[in-house]
């Protein structure tokens, strides 16, 4: 987990952000990656990895914090937009939800292609007012890049 955070920490951003009121409960459901050991095949042992051709993809969004509100009033307003109920739909796996301190939440959502109209419409109709959104289409990058630089370190 610490080396997740550290790929975070340098700008590789592969999840989203979790609310500390709802740690406890995402804890029980996100599959955690583990790094594969150096003398593993070259092959992604990240069980976040898409796999190609499954018609789903990840989805990256940024939940900004409205900052011109408290956390408390927020909280409130998704609460009252059904938001904790709504999001994410069903039939979309959350892989990561990480809170990014001054930022917000990044949500990373494996999402099967016919559920992409359901992802946007549960953030119009619950996220709205409480966040501003950012939606990147995303992938997983860092089998990748720890071959670069294992290559590189050669």
């Amino acid at each position: 987990m610490l080396e997740r955070r550290k790929w975070l920490g340098v700008g590789r951003i592969a999840g989203a952000l979790v609310t500390v009121s709802s740690a406890a409960a995402f804890a029980q459901t996100a599959p955690v990656a583990t790094p594969a050991p150096a003398t593993a095949p070259a092959e992604n042992t990240n069980s976040n990895a898409t796999p190609v051709g499954d018609g789903t993809f990840l989805l990256t969004i940024f939940l900004k914090h409205d900052q011109s509100k408290t956390l408390p009033k927020i909280n409130e307003q998704l609460k009252e937009q059904g938001f904790f109920k709504a999001f994410p739909p069903p039939g979309v796996q959350v892989v990561s939800w990480y809170v990014m301190m001054g930022i917000g939440q990044v949500v990373t959502l494996r999402v099967p292609a016919d559920k992409l109209r359901e992802v946007n419409r549960a953030i119009e109709n619950t996220a709205w007012g409480g966040y501003r959104t950012e939606f990147y289409p995303t992938y997983d990058y860092k089998v990748v890049a720890e071959q670069m630089r294992a290559q590189n370190d050669k």
